[in-house]
């Protein structure tokens, strides 16, 4: 009895360290985003950098309100979040189903798989003239342009932990006379969640740059093209304060893909 109630006690103070050990490094993270923002406000009012050139919070506040004032932010961060949403749903959707394709076919994959590493290599910025002429000069051309950044990421990651699944476990329901598609849907697939959620996380950040690296070729509204006018017209307030909306929905693109995650692996360990 005196063991138990031991072990319940030093249980509860390990579980009140990692609590404390969370909200520290939650405070830390915060406090060192805060002391960045701070030391750069107080550089650029004392002069010891050229806010013209780098702005400054206090700047980038003001053109925050001024473009929210006249709704141009909404509009822009609207379309720029609209073309990557879509990119990002694509690319999960049809390098999920490529992937599957791959597995399920020994030859097909042995076939294609040199030529998705070459195509990954390859700098798809330079494909963006011959995207324009395919697509048009519009919104097309730019989620084409984050597709192509993202979906062959998502085919090699997502192949890779569908052929690295368990062969004794594969091997156990051939023994069952499963077939492959029992063996996808029961064993592939659930084994392949954590894969599948890290492709993922990398397919938010890659649909980011896919999307403002099409805008930077061809737009005519999005952060890109607040980012490209800023810089021509040396507006540099309006490119970083575009660029630090970015990274706000970014940010919560994530939160979204993170919160996915806890909810498949609940679901996942129910099961």
């Amino acid at each position: 009895m005196k063991k138990n109630t031991q072990c319940s006690v030093e249980h509860k103070k390990y579980v009140s360290r990692l609590k404390r050990r969370k909200v520290l490094i939650s405070l830390m993270r915060w406090g060192l985003l805060a002391a960045v923002i701070a030391l750069w406000e107080i550089l650029a009012r004392a002069g010891a950098i050229d806010s013209f050139i780098t702005s400054s919070p206090s700047r980038i506040w003001e053109t925050f309100l001024s473009l929210c004032k006249d709704g141009s932010l909404f509009t822009h961060a609207g379309v720029t979040l609209y073309e990557t949403v879509v990119s990002f749903l694509l690319a999960t959707v049809l390098g999920t189903l490529i992937a599957i394709a791959l597995w399920w076919c020994d030859t097909m994959r042995n076939v294609l798989e040199p030529h998705l590493v070459v195509l990954n290599a390859l700098p798809k910025i330079a494909l963006g003239p011959i995207i324009i002429i395919w697509v048009g000069a519009g919104t097309g051309a730019i989620i084409v342009m984050a597709l192509m950044i993202s979906l062959i990421i998502t085919v090699l990651s997502t192949l890779n932990g569908f052929i690295e699944v368990d062969k004794g476990k594969l091997t156990l329901l051939d023994t069952m006379n499963a077939t492959k598609f029992q063996k996808l849907v029961h064993l592939v697939l659930p084994a392949n969640v954590p894969t599948i959620i890290s492709a993922l996380k990398i397919n938010v950040g890659l649909c980011w740059v896919g999307t403002i690296m099409g805008e930077y070729l061809v737009s005519r509204a999005g952060l890109g093209y607040l980012i490209i006018y800023g810089g021509q017209v040396f507006k540099l307030d309006l490119v970083m304060t575009s660029t630090v909306v970015l990274c706000v929905l970014a940010a919560l693109m994530y939160v979204c893909v993170a919160i996915l995650e806890k909810l498949a692996y609940k679901k996942f360990a129910k099961a």
